[in-house]
């Protein structure tokens, strides 16, 4: 053992020396002895890999001929070697994984005698292939560790690309334009669509000769309503404030009052019973500006002028229909356009860009919004008024016959303060236009003698017409119109009055541009004849709106509000005829629309005693299904003058007590079943009336009416409109 463990140390250290002989040849290679005292270091080269079974075999043989006290290690072939491994060609490379040996190690070592010792080159190659095998597993790990890792990534680069065309689907700008004929509402050929300022109209307009038509109703609706249509008369008028200019259908010709001009052009046009006005026409009236497209065939009208906000493009973008990069496409607009800015959102602006488009941009595509005053050269008409140099303390005049016209000296000696009397002398006979008239010129002069002016009053009701229906009739023609305008003037400079004061009271909705246009026309002869114009009106409530309470504020010298009827005749319930709130509310109104120093404050010397008794099963089965049926009381009334009033509530022995909100005085009774209210009119009612038409700055009051009040009143107005 220790020779050997010398010659195996000195045979380390040493270079190998070829000491074996040969002891066959196999398939062409030759295998060799060891000679005595050497060890057996076999070198694998390539060529010998492929018989490395069957030389393990031959040198096991001669192991066991040799005997275990030789120092040559037996070897034999490891269990389980394939014919294949033995037959490998030169070259191959064994695999690990088959000569891994068994468990519990070769063959050649579970034979190995006790003390005999592994050569190291041996023992070497066995560290090796274990660590091949090792690496091997690692390598094999590592292969299906990066596939997994691989798929994982395919499955990520999977999912990112659905999410992004799925964010790109949904979040990408929308390149899809809109339908722009659904989009101003064309529905046939021919139409033309219409922007007016900042709204889309319905596309009421045409194209004819060259020449842009726009309907009455959108000219009346959305321009000016001082345009006005006689479709039984087919003819269109304009007033000015000192004439009325009218044109008929089909003609290139108008007049304004008596004289003749013409156009080149058809200034208005009918299709059936829609009467078409040519933008020419209405452009040299109107203070507006307007442009024509095509594609489809659009106008854009400007008729608002003044201070608007506006910006600039930064670049070239889109005009959308709605705020979101997925709306249709309506326009495009360019780097330095300028929009009008209508709204602002977080990141979009509401915008009409200067070819009637109507959209949304993004905020980011323009610069910040700045004001601009937007103006264009016209001169407007002067709507001129008389405008006395006093406070005016106007009563009205119930005359009812011709002997009422004999005592007015004496009515208005009984007064202090008073500038003005309105005798109820004009009643429209008839749906003709005819007048019907109680008028004195004895009765002017009387009243000039005591410095008051008369304006007579005309009354839709109470003497000659008194519907609803029969005003129409009458306000909707324009002859009857002119007709019944006429006889006003021509009374009226006859009997040398100063005034007219219209009460029309049976104005429907439906008659409101008639009764407008009864007002206009009647101003411009009042204005030719130096006549005072006033109108009375309502509360401004919402459905008496027709009276155009604004309009009148440009025509008319004088706009009166009747602050009483809060409680009419035909109530349903019991209250004030006058309550302070609703008095302050019809000065707020009508404010909002008229001058101050137009407005005149209209009070009541009136009121009405009430009466409430519970209704019978007869009364509560006939209103059944009726507006009445809510009441469950009966309710009537009958109006008295202050002092009247006062006696009949001392003749209940009633007390009188303070309302604070009505700030007037109340009292109630009851006589059997019957319960009786009564909010009375007097001085101390008065008072916070006649201060709200101070706090104002009003034009002055108005009263119903003379010979209605008690004595004491006339001083008190006359402290409040000195």
């Amino acid at each position: 053992m220790e020779e050997n463990e010398k010659l195996g140390r000195t045979n380390s250290n040493q270079p190998t020396k070829n000491t074996s002989e040969d002891i066959g040849v196999s398939e062409g290679r030759t295998v060799k002895k060891a000679m005595p005292g050497q060890r057996t270091v076999r070198r694998r080269t390539s060529g010998d890999q492929a018989s490395a079974g069957r030389l393990s075999d031959i040198q096991g043989a001669r192991r066991r001929t040799t005997g275990s006290a030789g120092t040559t290690v037996k070897r034999r072939r490891p269990e389980g070697g394939s014919s294949a491994e033995r037959r490998r060609p030169e070259g191959t490379r064994i695999s690990t994984e088959r000569r891994r040996p068994e468990e519990g190690g070769s063959s050649a070592e579970r034979r190995r005698p006790e003390g005999s010792e592994v050569p190291v080159r041996r023992r070497h190659r066995r560290s090796s292939d274990g660590g091949r095998q090792a690496r091997r597993k690692q390598n094999r790990r590592r292969r299906k560790r990066n596939l997994v890792l691989k798929i994982i990534l395919f499955v990520i680069l999977l999912i990112a690309a659905v999410v992004g065309a799925f964010l790109w689907k949904r979040y990408s700008p929308s390149k899809e334009k809109a339908d722009l004929k659904e989009y101003y509402g064309i529905e046939k050929e021919g139409q033309l669509a219409i922007t007016i300022n900042n709204e889309i109209t319905d596309p009421h307009g045409m194209i004819s000769e060259g020449k842009a038509y726009v309907q009455y109703e959108t000219v009346r609706d959305h321009i000016s309503n001082r345009f006005y249509w006689d479709s039984k008369e087919n003819k269109l008028l304009y007033t000015l404030p000192k004439d009325i200019v009218s044109v008929e259908v089909g003609s290139k010709d108008y007049m304004v009052s008596n004289d003749k001009n013409s156009e080149e052009y058809v200034i208005l046009k009918t299709e059936g019973s829609t009467a078409y006005i040519a933008l020419d026409f209405i452009q040299q009236y109107m203070n507006i500006d307007y442009a024509v497209y095509e594609n489809p065939g659009r106008v854009m009208i400007v008729s608002e002028w003044g201070e608007t906000p506006v910006a600039q493009v930064k670049k070239n973008t889109q005009v959308r229909y709605r705020g979101g990069v997925k709306s249709p496409v309506l326009s495009e607009v360019k780097k330095k356009d300028e929009v009008v800015v209508l709204e602002e959102e977080e990141n979009w602006k509401k915008v009409r860009t200067k070819e009637g488009f109507i959209g949304y941009v993004k905020s980011s595509a323009l610069k910040e919004t700045e004001k601009k005053k937007l103006t264009r050269k016209f001169e407007e008409p002067e709507y001129t008024n008389i405008s006395l140099d006093y406070t005016v303390n106007l009563v009205w005049h119930n005359v009812t016959n011709r002997e009422a016209n004999n005592n007015v000296l004496d009515k208005i000696a009984e007064t202090k303060g008073l500038t003005t009397i309105a005798p109820t002398w004009y009643h429209v006979k008839n749906t003709d236009g005819d007048l019907e008239s109680l008028s004195s010129a004895d009765y002017v002069e009387k009243a000039r003698q005591l410095k008051v002016d008369v304006w007579a009053t005309v009354r839709d009701f109470d003497g000659g017409i008194n519907s609803q229906s029969e005003t129409y009739e009458l306000l909707s023609s324009t002859s009857k119109r002119e007709k019944l305008i006429n006889q006003l003037i021509s009374d009226a400079l006859q009997t040398n009055i100063a005034g007219i004061n219209v009460d029309f009271e049976k104005v429907s909705e439906e008659c409101g541009e008639h009764y407008i246009q009864f007002i206009r026309e009647l101003s411009v002869k009042c204005r030719q004849s130096a006549l005072v114009l006033s109108v009375d009106n309502y509360v401004p409530k919402n459905y008496n709106m027709q009276y155009n309470r604004k309009e009148q504020g440009v025509f008319a010298d004088y706009v009166i509000i009747m602050g009483y009827d809060e409680h009419h005749g035909g109530s349903p319930e019991a209250g004030s005829v006058s309550s302070y709130n609703f008095v302050q509310e019809g000065i707020e109104e009508t404010l909002k629309e008229v001058p101050a120093e137009k407005v005149i404050s209209g009070l009541p010397f009136f009121t009405r005693l009430w009466s409430e008794k519970p209704k019978t099963q007869e009364q509560l089965a006939k209103d059944q299904g009726t507006e009445a049926e809510q009441y469950a009381t009966e309710v009537k009334s009958e109006a008295y003058g202050m002092s009247k009033a006062k006696e009949k509530v001392t003749e209940a022995g009633a007390d009188i007590t303070w309302n604070e909100e009505a700030k007037q005085n109340f009292a109630t009774w009851t006589d059997g079943d019957t319960t009786y209210k009564i909010w009375l009119e007097d001085v101390k009612s008065l008072e916070p009336k006649l201060k709200l038409m101070k706090e104002y700055g009003l034009a002055g009051t108005a009263a119903w009416a003379l010979g209605q009040e008690s004595s004491d009143v006339w001083p008190l107005i006359q402290q409040y409109v000195n």
